[in-house]
C-alpha cells in the first residue's frame, strides 16, 4: 500500500509498531501481565528488582541469580562526583524531570563504550541505569535546596534506600513495601509513548543512556507521566465532597479533561488503580487518612456514574499521588518516581529491540502544496 493510500491514524492509534513478549494488556477486561504473570500476583508476591529481572531477561530469577543481581545494583548506586557537580549548576526552579533527563544522558559520557552485541555490556548498562537513576532523583531533591545529596546505603534494599536518600531517615517497613509495590505497578505497560520513544531511539543503535534519557523526556509530558501531579491539584481545587458533583457536571458541560480518568487502552478501571487504592487504604489505616481521599472516592463514583458508559474509569495516576504524598514524596517528584520504575520496562524493550532491530522510519501523508514558485525577497509581502 502506498503512502498516498494508506490510512492515517493520528497518534498511530491501534497500529502495531512491533512484536513483543514483554507485557500484555486487555483493556476490555482490565488485564495486565508482565511476561505472562498477572500484575495482581506480582504486586502481592514479588518485589521490584525481581520484577525488573523478569521483564528484562524474560524469566523469574533463581535465588542465586536474584542475589547476584541485587548485589550488583547495590554496588553501582553511587554516581560520579562530576555528575553531582553538574546537577549543582541546574537552576533550583528547574523541574526534576528535566534534571533527570540531563543526568541520565550525562551517564553516557562516563560509560561511553558501545558494545551492543556484548551481553556483559548490556548487563552492566542495565545495572547502572537501574541503580543510579534513583540516586540522581534523590540527589537533585537535596541539591535544589542547597544541600549535599544523601549517599546511598548498601545495607538497605532498593526501595528503602531511595526513601532514605530522600529524607535521611529509615522508612517504616510498611511504607517501603508499599512504595516497592508502586514501582512494580509502574514498571511496564506495553508500547506507551515513552516506551515507543525509547524504542525509536534504540533502533538507531545509540547507547542505552540516550535511550533512557529520550524516554524520560517523553514521560515528562502531562498527557503521559505528569498526570498524577494534576490529580492532586484537582482534588485540592475541589476541596470537599459536597463540591464533587458541581465539578464533574461543569467538566462534562465544558468537555474539560478530568485528570486521572480515561485511558487509551483500558475501558474499565485500570487494574493498577485498583491495587493502588488498596495500598492507599493500608497506608491510611496505619498513618492516618489523607484529607482528600474521601474527595477522590466521591469523584470516582460521580465520574463513573456519568461517564462509565463511555469507558471512562480511573487510571493508574488517580490514586498514585495520594500514596506518594502519604510517603512524604514531593508532588513534583511523582513523575521521576514513575521513571525510576519504568526504567525496567524501557530497558526490557531496548534489549528486545536489539534482538530484531530495524530502524524506525514511518511514512507520512503529505497535505501541502506542490509546484510553488520561489518569490524573490523584494516581491514578498
Amino acid at each position: 500500500m502506498s503512502a498516498l493510500t494508506c490510512e492515517y491514524r493520528p497518534g498511530l492509534e491501534g497500529i502495531p509498531a512491533t512484536q513483543s513478549a514483554i507485557s500484555f494488556v486487555n483493556g476490555q477486561e482490565g488485564i495486565l501481565e508482565y511476561r505472562g504473570v498477572s500484575i495482581e500476583e506480582l504486586a502481592a508476591k514479588s518485589h521490584f528488582l525481581e520484577v525488573a529481572y523478569l521483564l528484562i531477561w524474560g524469566e523469574l530469577p533463581t535465588q542465586e541469580e536474584l542475589a547476584a543481581f541485587e548485589h550488583e545494583i547495590r554496588f553501582h548506586r553511587r554516581v560520579k562526583y562530576r555528575i553531582r557537580d553538574m546537577m549543582k549548576c541546574f537552576p533550583e526552579s528547574g523541574h526534576p524531570m528535566d534534571a533527570l533527563q540531563a543526568s541520565a544522558a550525562a551517564l553516557g559520557l562516563f560509560y561511553s563504550k558501545r558494545a551492543l552485541d556484548d551481553p556483559a555490556y548490556i548487563r552492566a548498562a542495565t545495572v547502572r541505569l537501574l541503580a543510579k537513576i534513583p540516586t540522581m532523583v534523590a540527589a537533585f531533591q537535596h541539591i535544589r535546596k542547597g544541600n549535599d545529596p544523601i549517599q546511598p546505603r548498601d545495607d538497605l534494599d532498593y526501595s528503602s534506600n531511595f526513601l532514605y536518600m530522600l529524607s535521611e531517615q529509615e522508612a517504616d517497613a510498611l511504607a517501603a513495601s508499599i512504595f516497592d509495590t508502586g514501582l512494580i505497578l509502574h514498571a511496564e505497560h506495553t508500547i506507551n509513548a515513552s516506551t515507543f520513544s525509547a524504542m525509536v531511539t534504540a533502533s538507531t543503535l545509540t547507547d542505552p543512556y540516550a535511550v533512557v534519557a529520550s524516554a524520560v523526556g517523553t514521560l515528562a509530558g502531562p498527557l503521559h507521566g505528569g498526570a498524577s501531579e494534576d490529580v492532586l491539584a484537582m482534588l485540592e481545587t475541589i476541596g470537599s465532597v459536597d463540591r464533587v458533583t458541581a465539578f464533574v457536571d461543569e467538566a462534562i458541560a465544558t468537555k474539560a479533561k478530568i485528570p486521572g480518568f480515561g485511558h487509551r487502552v483500558y475501558k474499565v478501571k485500570d487494574p493498577r488503580a485498583v491495587i493502588l487504592q488498596g495500598l492507599a487504604e493500608k497506608l491510611f489505616r496505619k498513618f492516618g487518612s489523607d484529607e482528600y481521599y474521601d474527595v477522590a472516592v466521591a469523584l470516582e463514583s460521580r465520574v463513573v456514574d456519568c461517564l462509565g458508559h463511555k469507558g471512562i474509569y480511573p487510571n493508574v495516576d488517580f490514586y498514585s499521588g495520594l500514596v506518594y504524598r502519604k510517603l512524604n514524596i514531593p508532588s513534583d517528584l511523582f513523575t521521576p518516581v514513575f521513571a525510576i520504575a519504568r526504567v525496567a520496562g524501557w530497558l526490557a524493550h531496548w534489549k528486545e529491540q536489539l534482538n530484531h532491530n530495524r530502524i524506525f522510519r514511518p511514512t507520512q501523508v503529505y497535505v501541502g502544496d506542490h509546484g510553488r514558485p520561489y518569490i524573490p525577497m523584494e516581491e514578498r509581502g
